[in-house]
């Protein structure tokens, strides 16, 4: 009767180790489906991230999950092996073995977890990462949409320009150029890449849109060019009856004036004459190129008459100007001679504002001013003085004053 009861506590005791070691077999393996379930999930954010970048960042954290992977099957290949190695439904089973069972599970178990929180480390470090790949990702289809929408609209803006007896040939190669974009956009990122096709499809909506906003634009454009023909054209010949002005007001700046003061206008008249023909040459050509629609052409070829035209009036003008100005300062050059001390005067006060004695660096300009301004009208002396000589000696004298001017008032300003 004694061997009874030892038996029933041994088989007892048995019966318990048995049952720690199903428990540390059960808990190895819910760490084993954890451990599981993460890295597949991580793998998912991977191949996400390496989808669409190709920084260092991301290959380093390819390279690690890579690294993190091989340990996760080494500790796989442990628990599977501690489970196969140990029956724990057998007949027979001892306390003995239950407690080896038990111990290789845990330890199984342990490492199981330990490279679980590791890789779920791993994962957080990837929130950056990972954030800009997802806004990247959600962008794609948005994008290649829009590209493709603005196709569509380019296409429909061209046929209608067209349909109103405009060629539009250079916006039609542009947009035919944009073919071979679209097939690679509906190809798609599994082909080209993620960040390839966003900016495919960023580069074809802008060009797109270029095309379609000159499409659009055309008809007014080609109107603009007609205005412009027939205001330049009227331009020019109203230059050309002022030109013929210009000798007979040459004639009376010779007549009553020094020859420094009209020497540099001799050259006027034959210059204006041949501006004015090339102008209505280049006229002709930008009438040309409108006719044939080459839009580019003639918009160039009028920017150039328009800038011939504008150097002729001005030295048309020239001539007038000078001698209106030698009129008015021969019968008084008093006026300009007060109008340039005002302005020196004026410079001084400043200079002089809260000190004792002006700054050398204002002094020196003020007084080589003064001393010019004499010089130009001591050189007023004699039978025929040069008025234009002493009219650009006061202009430059006026511009040296407002140099110095500017400068007292940009040190007060800065607190010098």
């Amino acid at each position: 009767m004694a061997a009874t009861p030892a038996r029933r506590w041994f088989g007892g005791r048995g019966e318990s180790q048995r049952a720690e070691a199903q428990a540390a077999k059960d808990a190895a393996a819910a760490a084993f489906y954890e451990l599981d379930t993460a890295q597949r999930d991580l793998r998912i954010s991977i191949e996400t991230i390496t989808a669409v970048d190709d920084s260092p960042a991301a290959r380093r954290a390819a390279a690690d999950f890579a690294a993190l992977g091989q340990r996760i099957d080494q500790v796989s290949h442990d628990y599977i092996t501690a489970v196969d190695a140990h029956d724990l439904d057998r007949d027979g089973l001892d306390a003995a073995a239950a407690g080896r069972a038990r111990a290789e599970l845990t330890r199984a178990r342990d490492e199981l977890q330990r490279t679980k929180a590791d890789l779920d480390r791993f994962g957080q470090g990837l929130g950056s990462l990972l954030q800009q790949a997802e806004t990247q990702l959600a962008r794609l289809a948005p994008a290649v949409e829009r590209a493709r929408q603005a196709l569509l609209a380019a296409t429909n803006a061209l046929d209608e320009v067209r349909g109103s007896g405009l060629r539009a040939d250079d916006l039609a190669a542009r947009l035919a150029a944009l073919s071979p974009e679209l097939t690679k956009l509906n190809q798609g990122a599994g082909q080209h890449g993620v960040q390839d096709t966003i900016r495919r499809a960023d580069d074809v909506l802008r060009r797109a849109e270029a095309v379609r906003g000159e499409a659009e634009r055309l008809p007014e454009r080609a109107a603009e060019i007609d205005r412009r023909l027939v205001s330049l054209r009227t331009r020019a010949q109203a230059i050309t009856t002022r030109a013929a002005q210009v000798e007979p007001v040459l004639s009376e700046l010779r007549r009553r004036y020094s020859a420094a003061c009209w020497q540099d206008l001799q050259s006027v008249p034959g210059q204006a004459a041949r501006d004015v023909a090339q102008a209505e040459a280049k006229l002709g050509e930008a009438r040309t190129a409108r006719e044939e629609q080459r839009w580019p052409d003639a918009t160039a070829l009028l920017g150039t008459v328009r800038a011939l035209l504008n150097t002729t009036d001005e030295a048309v003008s020239a001539a007038g100007d000078r001698l209106r100005r030698l009129d008015e300062v021969s019968f008084n050059q008093d006026k300009e001679i007060e109008r340039t001390r005002f302005a020196i005067r004026d410079a001084q006060r400043l200079a002089m504002a809260g000190r004792s004695t002006p700054d050398p660096r204002h002094a020196r300009p003020l007084d080589d001013a003064v001393a010019r301004l004499e010089r130009a009208i001591a050189g007023l002396e004699g039978r025929h003085p040069d008025w234009w000589h002493f009219l650009t000696e006061t202009e430059a004298v006026r511009q040296t004053v407002a140099r110095v001017v500017q400068e007292i008032r940009d040190e007060l300003g800065g607190g010098h």
